[in-house]
């Protein structure tokens, strides 16, 4: 669904860069700005340090005169405004209406060019007229006790919602899946045990009792990759040289008595 981030009257620059920075992270680009304080506000440099590297989506954003024009092409309109107002449209939380306008479109009861996200300005948030021009006024969930969001923070929290109410981007794992050990490679870290538990008296292999069954339903359960019992096997040979290194010691050394 076309989705458009529309900023009303911004008066810090630093914030349309925080702006794009959100909205990139979570897959959007349309972005456009009605009567910012700044006319060049997308080329100066606290924007462009803000946006951290969404140069992209401040090249395409727009900046237009009305907000007649920054809603051209789109047909459901979001005010973001964290104050009920007695008149215009319900107040709702982003994710239960996110959530039913999309069930209301996948059943057919309404086709959508598109959603906007309107932003009032940093100073006095969104005018009356904005809000009564919307079909929802969101206001996300926050402390009673303070509830002020800074614009770039609440446009990521309606961009993260948002996205994820489309169906979210999988979360990647930049560490390589582990090859796990085989039968004979947990028998072998066993066998390696076995050997130094009895080297330290841990283990009498006269009465060995259920210690080696139990050790191996343990490494069963904890699904060992090759790489942990690369790991395993190395402790229990640093055990047995510490063992062979003791049993070379003598009881008692002779003294030394030239002197």
């Amino acid at each position: 669904m076309r989705t458009r981030f529309v900023l009303i009257h911004t008066s810090h620059a630093g914030n349309v860069g925080a702006a794009a920075r959100a909205m990139k992270v979570m897959g959007f680009d349309d972005l456009v700005l009605v009567a910012p304080r700044w006319p060049n506000v997308l080329r100066r440099e606290e924007t462009i340090q803000r946006a951290s590297g969404a140069l992209d989506v401040l090249e395409k954003a727009r900046i237009v005169a009305t907000l007649d024009e920054a809603l051209d092409g789109v047909d459901h309109l979001c005010a973001t405004a964290m104050t009920p107002r007695d008149f215009g449209p319900p107040t709702e939380a982003p994710r239960p209406h996110f959530e039913q306008l999309l069930a209301r479109a996948a059943a057919g009861e309404r086709a959508s060019n598109g959603v906007a996200f309107l932003f009032g300005s940093e100073r006095f948030g969104m005018t009356n007229e904005d809000v009564y021009r919307c079909h929802v006024a969101l206001s996300i969930p926050t402390n009673p006790q303070f509830g002020s969001l800074n614009l770039g923070a609440a446009i990521q929290v309606i961009a993260y919602e948002w996205r994820l109410a489309l169906g979210g981007f999988p979360v990647g794992d930049a560490t390589p899946a582990a090859l796990p050990a085989d039968a004979a490679q947990i028998s072998g870290l066993l066998e390696h045990w076995q050997r130094a538990l009895i080297s330290i008296g841990f283990l009498d292999p006269a009465a060995p009792k259920k210690l080696m069954p139990r050790l191996n339903q343990l490494l069963n359960r904890a699904q060992l990759g090759q790489e942990e019992v690369h790991i395993l096997r190395g402790i229990a040979r640093a055990v047995l040289r510490t063992s062979e290194r003791q049993d070379d010691v003598p009881e008692h050394q002779p003294q030394d008595r030239s002197g």
